[in-house]
């Protein structure tokens, strides 16, 4: 460890919106924990007072003030802390941290930047400097032009050829980003995308690849390796903040996942990050041809995913890292406490966001590039089948599952099939019901057909359960194999009394 550490100051996530505060509890609060345990004096800045890393004993100090440079120089003048940790306050403390040290601020005050060196995140953040540095590999990034204003951001469209993506640098969430079909879309896009961020990204659209991600995790040893893989139910177009997402990858053969995993610690090394990242990927499952979209030099929302269906505390390890731990000494070598090797998974985890929509009048229920999702669920299980219908009774809208929810009804799938909402994943269900071919819904939505098989065995089995007529009836091994594809109770009672009546009596005299 860094001896002459005293004292560290943290940057949390700042105040309560999509796209920060708590997403990045979990990764600030790890960070926290492991300062505490070397024994060092730790000082945070955090106005959310709804986590539990401004819980009394979690930090040793707290300001609940707001993470802009500002208020962090203030700070650091009252604190003179040794060291700064950026990475574990998502996109707003890395914003604040830069800031700070392109101003000379950290210099002035003597603040080492723990971890990850700030020359490495510009290299991720900074869309033109991100590209050009992975070109030196060479590794395809989507053909692009970082552009800062709107007269070059046009010209950029026009050699691209639409439709295109836009993107912003240093922002939240996805904010300012989408797919534009045409010149009048991206014109209004491009306006907004620009109020957000100073520089924005055009480049060319990947819409319908798959989109894959890895944690990644780097020791000052060069010792690098990916913790965990996960897969976007979705395809590319939609944030990965409002997509279903699998770890670990089901649709890809083991040998895609390995040429994945490869390139993700090539481009780590080469970017020169020590700590945790998370790297993206657009990927072309039939050509294997793919893209790095982006790196998150950073502790992400997938992170805290990563971290709880793995059981490797991913801002735990990274912290100790930053405090000059390498990853031979954290934990005990050849024990499954040890943090030098990946952990191997014999389950799936499946993350859900969750939705507020219907609270406001007036808001589009569609989602994209992004992010409107207030909140995630994570279910466990043995199979794909279980886990999606476990997850989709927990996310607080009254479901039963991916099937038996009577109240969902839709007046145009193919509509709301090809323009995704929150209640997509329900129109897949009802698709099923009512005979759309496996083909028809990928043609529609671009969903790998490796899920919409899963789905449809979630389908034909409700079929199976409804060919019965008395819960006595049913044998063992049906209500076993119901279990296993995930099936609650009420389900189960749902399809095999479809009688209401009927059903009522039973289930009371059960």
């Amino acid at each position: 460890m860094k001896k002459e550490l005293k004292k560290v100051l943290v940057l949390g996530s700042g105040a309560l919106k999509i796209g920060q505060a708590g997403e990045f509890d979990y990764s600030g609060s790890q960070a926290l924990k492991a300062l505490r345990e070397e024994g060092i004096s730790s000082v945070l800045v955090n106005p959310n007072i709804a986590t539990i890393q401004t819980s009394e004993g979690i930090a040793d100090k707290v300001y609940f003030l707001p993470v802009t440079p500002f208020f962090v120089e203030e700070i650091i003048k009252k604190e003179q802390p040794d060291g700064i940790l950026l990475a574990f306050g998502g996109q707003t403390a890395l914003n604040c941290g830069t800031e700070l040290y392109q101003n000379g601020i950290l210099q002035k005050y003597g603040v080492e930047v723990l971890g990850t060196s700030v020359e490495a995140i510009m290299y991720t953040e900074d869309r033109d400097l991100f590209v050009k540095k992975l070109d030196e590999i060479p590794m395809k990034t989507p053909r692009s032009q970082a552009v800062e204003s709107m007269e070059d951001a046009l010209k950029a469209a026009h050699e691209l050829g639409f439709p295109v993506m836009v993107r912003s640098a240093y922002a939240l969430g996805g904010l300012g980003s989408g797919i534009c079909p045409d010149e009048e879309t991206f014109l209004k896009l491009a306006e907004s995308a620009f109020t957000f961020s100073k520089q924005i990204l055009v480049e060319e659209s990947l819409k319908g690849w798959k989109e894959i991600e890895f944690e990644v995790i780097r020791d000052a040893n060069d010792h690098c390796f990916t913790v965990a893989s996960m897969e976007n139910f979705d395809p590319l177009g939609i944030h990965t903040g409002e997509s279903i997402v699998v770890a670990p990858t089901c649709s890809l053969t083991p040998e895609q996942v390995t040429y994945l995993q490869e390139i993700s610690v090539k481009a780590i090394r080469h970017l020169g990050i020590v700590g945790e990242c998370n790297i993206q990927y657009a990927f072309n499952a039939e050509t294997n041809d793919y893209r790095v979209i982006e790196v998150n030099a950073r502790l992400s929302r997938s992170s805290a995913l990563a971290s709880k269906a793995t059981g490797y505390p991913l801002a735990f390890v990274a912290a100790k890292i930053a405090l000059g731990y390498t990853l031979d000494q954290i934990g005990e070598m050849g024990t499954p406490n040890s943090a030098y090797k990946a952990p191997e998974l014999d389950y799936l985890i499946c993350k859900i966001p969750r939705w507020d929509l219907t609270k406001f009048a007036g808001v589009s229920r569609q989602i994209g590039s992004s992010m409107k999702s207030v909140g995630e669920i994570m279910s466990i299980g043995r199979s794909f089948e279980e886990v999606i219908q476990k997850g989709l009774r927990m996310i607080g809208q009254g479901m039963h599952g991916f099937v038996g929810n009577e109240h969902t009804k839709f007046e145009n799938l193919d509509e709301e099939l090809a323009n995704p909402t929150d209640l997509r994943v329900f129109s897949i269900a009802s698709a099923l019901e009512e005979g759309y071919s496996i083909e028809r819904i990928y043609e529609l939505t671009k969903i790998d057909p490796w899920f919409l098989g899963k789905l449809k065995n979630i389908v034909d089995y409700k079929n199976v359960l409804a060919t019965y007529n008395k819960i006595e009836d049913l044998p063992e091994e049906v209500v076993r194999q119901a279990k296993i594809l995930g099936f609650s109770d009420f389900q189960i009672a749902r399809f095999v009394l479809k009688n209401s009546n009927n059903m009522e009596s039973q289930l009371l005299a059960v």
